[in-house]
């Protein structure tokens, strides 16, 4: 009996050895079973080119889309450079919306209804590692008032691609073209007003980052569905070599009529400059005067002071402005405008006042209710 019973034992040992044997095989086979159908998965999905609509927006790196080894890094959506140059028709003429000395901007429409701008730099630009360098520095440059970089692309032999928000609404330029003619938005005082004060917003954290502009004019001036105003075009010197893509009226340190004088002699721009240009801008906001329209004797300043001087301040009044009467708020805001345009352009440039200081003025002039912005970033970070 006791061999018998311990026939049974072995037999049962074994057979669960067996058992246990067969089930880890199953086990390990339905695992790697598993493995390799995620890893065709990943592979076919890989092949697919993925749309813009599946972006995710809580993405907070850079994200590296490949088509054919070609790379369209984006900070949160997540789009290819093959869509990218399809959504612009191959940088077709018809989809250009402006043309810089830092290169062409495209317009870029894609299938899923997204709409963005591309920015094409001319070639000479920075090798490939220093450019993906400063683009991602520029990435972390974020205000309401400016136009954020979304994303960018580097490769050989000389593409390099910049991508922002689209701005719907033009620039400031054609907004008062527009306006003079009144043909178009008649841009009343409390819009003109919104626009400096966003102007100058933008500019001020610029200079709070130890970054200048050195172009502003009314053309960098962009308005997203909203209307609210968007710094375009700084920082770029650091990525491009300015080329001839613009009228003869482009400088290498800014454009004529906005340029400051000292700019002009010394050929480099400092934050004063940038309250130089933003002094004219706002005096042709103001006015409607363009700075190329007077001659090489006078200028937008001189005009303005001599009609002051002179006690003719409805000939300071852009048409749009008219209505203005002139025992109201608006009319004294209005006034204060024109001399906070006069001190910025002051000769001497240590007497012209910061961006900060703008601000606070143009703040104290009429504090209206915070407006959303349909390009309004999460985040306000400066650069690291």
């Amino acid at each position: 009996m006791g061999n018998k019973k311990n026939k049974l034992i072995l037999f049962i040992a074994v057979a669960a050895s067996g058992i246990l044997l067969m089930v880890s095989c199953c086990c390990f086979y339905v695992y790697s079973f598993l493995r390799w159908r995620e890893k065709v998965k990943s592979g076919a999905a890989g092949e697919k080119k993925p749309s813009p609509a599946r972006a995710s927006s809580k993405s907070s790196g850079g994200r590296r889309s490949s088509e054919n080894g070609l790379k369209l890094i984006m900070f949160n959506d997540k789009i290819t450079l093959a869509e990218t140059i399809e959504a612009t028709r191959q940088f077709d003429e018809e989809n250009v919306l402006s043309r810089t000395r830092h290169g062409v901007v495209f317009k870029a429409c894609y299938n899923d209804g997204m709409v963005l701008a591309i920015r094409r730099l001319p070639n000479g630009s920075l090798a490939e590692n220093m450019f993906r360098k400063e683009a991602e520095s520029l990435g972390r440059v974020k205000h309401r008032n400016l136009t954020v970089l979304r994303g960018y692309y580097a490769g050989s032999p000389d593409l390099r691609l910049l991508v922002y928000d689209y701005m719907p609404n033009g620039n400031l330029a054609t907004l008062l073209q527009e306006a003079s003619h009144q043909d178009g938005h008649v841009l009343n005082w409390p819009m003109r007003h919104l626009i400096a004060l966003g102007i100058a917003r933008g500019l001020s954290f610029l200079h709070a980052a130890s970054m200048v502009h050195g172009d502003l004019k009314p053309q960098n001036v962009l308005f997203d569905a909203d209307f609210e105003a968007h710094l375009s075009d700084f920082g770029l010197d650091k990525l491009t070599v300015a080329t001839a893509t613009e009228p003869s009226t482009s400088t290498s340190v800014g454009t004529l009529g906005y340029v400051s004088p000292e700019s002009t002699l010394t050929g480099e721009v400092t934050k004063q400059s940038d309250v130089y240009s933003f002094g004219i801008v706002l005096l042709e906001l103001l006015t409607g005067k363009r700075p190329v329209m007077f001659t090489q004797d006078e200028d937008i300043v001189k005009w303005v002071k001599r009609q002051l001087q002179r006690g003719q301040i409805s000939e300071l009044l852009e048409p749009g402005l008219l209505e203005l009467d002139p025992e109201s708020s608006e009319w004294e805001e209005f006034l204060l405008g024109i001399k906070v345009g006069l001190l910025c352009t002051a000769p001497v440039p240590l007497d012209r006042p910061t961006m900060a200081d703008i601000v606070f003025m143009l703040e104290g002039c009429r504090v209206g209710p915070d407006i959303p912005s349909s390009a309004d970033p999460t985040s306000h970070h400066s650069p690291a």
